[in-house]
This record gives C-alpha cells, structure tokens and sequence, in this order.
C-alpha cells in the first residue's frame, strides 16, 4: 500500500480557488506532472483537491475529449456553461460532464462568502467524438454509488473500463474492494488496512479494507 497526502503536495491554484493536484498522469502532463503526485489508473488521470475563496470561480473555459467529474465535499457550486448552465451542487452532489468531440465550456462559481471544497477528476474517453453529455449524481449515505464508467445503459453511468464510485460513509462502515485502485479520502478520517489515515489521502493498494472512524467521504478508481 502507497499513501500520498496533501501535506506532501505544492500548493496550486488559478483564479479564485487553490488545489493541490494529487494525480496528474505523465501521459497527459508529461514534463509539466508535478514530480511527487501519482499517475492515475486506468484512463483516469487527473485528481484536484480544490477549495474555492468566497465568491471565488474558475472562469469560462473549454474542454474537449476529456471526462469532467466534479464530487462536491464541502459548501456549494453553481455551475454555469454551455450544459446544464444553472445547475446548483450542494456537499455530497457529484456533478459529471462528457466534453467528447463536441466540447463544451464551463465555469463554476463558489455563490457563499466562505470557502468550499471540491474534488475535480478527469478521464480520458476511450471513444472519441462522442457528443457532449452531463448527468448529476446524489450518492446516498451508507451506500457506494457508481457515478462513472461500466458497461452502456440508458440512464446509468457515462461507459467506460475505468469506475468511479462515491461512497458517503457512516461511522464505523467497511469498504473493501479486491483488486488495484486508487481511493482518495476527501473527508473524515479511517483505517486502511490496519493503518490510520485523515481526509486529504490518496491510497493506491492491490486490497482495499476500509472502516470510516467517522462520516467520511471515498472515492474510488479502479478498471473492469
């Protein structure tokens, strides 16, 4: 088991928010990859722990062939752009958005005067051109919620080989999962595979036993 935490990591940030960026591929960022941060897993290959300043946004700007996934830890976003331009994320909200070869652009603005929290994940598409597409996921706590990736179906997740899986976890929940995956701890505080770990913790292992010491937020990256 690898642990890569915040406090290891340059602080960052553009407009009106800071991040450290945890995960930034090699394939994607080459020579720009910040040394000490992971590569990805799969066709994931970006992972931003961000907090808005009050009022704060990230401006108006494109994407294209690139799968946006926002999970909201903390405080709101308003999402503005040309999908879903009003869309309201509260905490715990999960917000994804397929560019393809469509495209499409974005701004999202933190609406309160204290600061927010918010993970941002990209994933390489494994079809290109595909059209642009958004969908808004609300996990429920106690349950592990597929927000991206798996197999096509009508209403579910955006397919893919690489999953995505929020989990909004109550005290003393296990998570475990077999096989390789990245899991970044966005909030709260748990034992992993018989060690201590807080939020801001990216955990890149061949098993994963997770017990939540206390309401926590997961994230999980893994391949088919």
């Amino acid at each position: 088991m690898e642990l890569l935490t915040l406090d290891q990591l340059p602080q960052g940030g553009f407009a009106g928010l800071k991040e450290k960026q945890v995960v930034t591929d090699s394939r994607v960022f080459g020579g720009r990859k910040t040394a000490i941060s992971s590569n990805g897993i799969g066709n994931f290959v970006y992972l931003a722990d961000a907090n808005f300043l009050p009022y704060g946004e990230t401006g108006m700007h494109p994407h294209r062939e690139i799968d946006v996934i926002s999970v909201m830890v903390k405080g709101r976003i308003s999402h503005a752009g040309s999908l879903e331009h009003g869309q309201s994320l509260e905490a715990g909200s999960v917000q994804v958005q397929r560019a393809g070869g469509e495209g499409f652009a974005h701004n999202e603005i933190n609406p309160d005067g204290i600061p927010n929290q918010m993970i941002q994940l990209w994933v390489l598409p494994e079809i290109a051109g595909e059209p642009a597409g958004y969908q808004v996921y609300e996990p429920v706590k106690g349950e592990r919620t597929r927000i991206y990736g798996g197999s096509a179906s009508e209403n579910g997740p955006f397919e893919s080989k690489t999953i995505i899986d929020v989990v909004l976890a109550e005290q003393g929940q296990l998570i475990s999962h077999s096989g390789s995956v990245l899991a970044y701890l966005s909030a709260g505080s748990a034992t992993v595979n018989g060690q201590e770990v807080k939020a801001g913790t990216l955990i890149k292992t061949e098993k994963l036993e997770l017990t939540a010491q206390e309401s926590s937020q997961l994230i999980l990256v893994y391949t088919e």
